[in-house]
């Protein structure tokens, strides 16, 4: 299983000086899997690029799962250029929660007067899988959802394929359970021994004193929650879109400290835009 990040930035895009280590592109995470099958998590402005890197490589198929409907993760779809290819083929998962279905929701940003062109003029032939929280499988790769404990709701997912497991836990809140979310040790357990876990670090502690409810966790309780659940890799993600490269890298210094304090093998990095990772 192969991970790449095109994006692993927060709330909305950023460019400059400041984002060139980490990139300034919103979520979106592609899964090669080994018979060389394209599974892309969320359309954040990440896709876009991907989008053009999938027609260089001449690539039609793929399936597109979602972790919720919030902006950051939906902007980019009308951007990924695939979609108006008529020999594309996509298959869509997840939970519409409070949309009638995921086309409903994935159109949203393609509505009269927020862009020009309507969802019904996309050439791409879309299936729609409505998967909320049963596993299913995409051939080699089998595919279990969580609950995420988020405002609006959302799904978090392991990846599973050969023995290996890659858990995404993004805009998971863990000092607080909202409605429909899990607690701490709901994440724990699904965390435990993964291979790679990659979960929402957004903000600092004194940060979270002021936004407290708003969806996102301190990268100090995702730390713990890596090295209590005894993952071999650590990715902190959805990087606040003010937090400068330098101040990322402050944030990824402490929290080895505390893998080193807890006696953690876990490797802990934060994850940057264009970074792969095998398992």
């Amino acid at each position: 299983m192969i991970v790449r990040c095109w994006g692993a930035r927060g709330s909305i895009a950023v460019s400059g000086r400041d984002y060139l280590t980490y990139g300034g592109d919103t979520t979106c995470i592609e899964i090669r899997t080994k018979d060389d099958d394209i599974v892309i998590i969320d359309a954040g402005s990440g896709i876009r690029r991907l989008g053009n890197a999938l027609i260089k490589e001449k690539r039609r198929e793929f399936a597109l799962i979602f972790t919720h409907a919030h902006w950051d993760h939906i902007l980019g779809f009308p951007f990924f250029k695939p979609i108006y290819f008529s020999k594309t083929l996509i298959t869509m998962f997840g939970c519409p929660f409070a949309k009638q279905s995921i086309k409903e929701l994935i159109s949203e940003p393609m509505k009269p007067p927020y862009f020009p062109i309507k969802f019904d003029q996309v050439q791409a032939q879309i299936c729609v899988d409505e998967a909320c929280t049963k596993p299913f499988r995409l051939k080699s790769l089998e595919i279990v959802p969580i609950l995420l404990s988020h405002p609006n709701q959302g799904i978090g997912y392991k990846f599973i394929e050969d023995g290996k497991q890659f858990v995404f836990l993004t805009d998971n809140e863990l000092s607080h359970v909202h409605p429909g979310g899990l607690t701490y040790e709901d994440y724990l357990a699904f965390s435990r021994g993964a291979d790679l876990l990659i979960h929402d670090a957004e903000y600092t502690p004194e940060e979270y004193t002021r936004v407290k409810t708003w969806g996102h966790s301190t990268y100090v309780d995702a730390a713990r929650l890596s090295i209590e659940a005894g993952v071999k890799r650590f990715g902190l993600f959805h990087h606040n879109q003010d937090r400068s490269d330098a101040a990322v890298d402050a944030i990824v210094g402490e929290c080895r400290g505390m893998a080193r304090t807890a006696k953690s093998d876990v490797e802990i990095f934060a994850t940057a835009q264009d970074q792969e990772i095998r398992l």
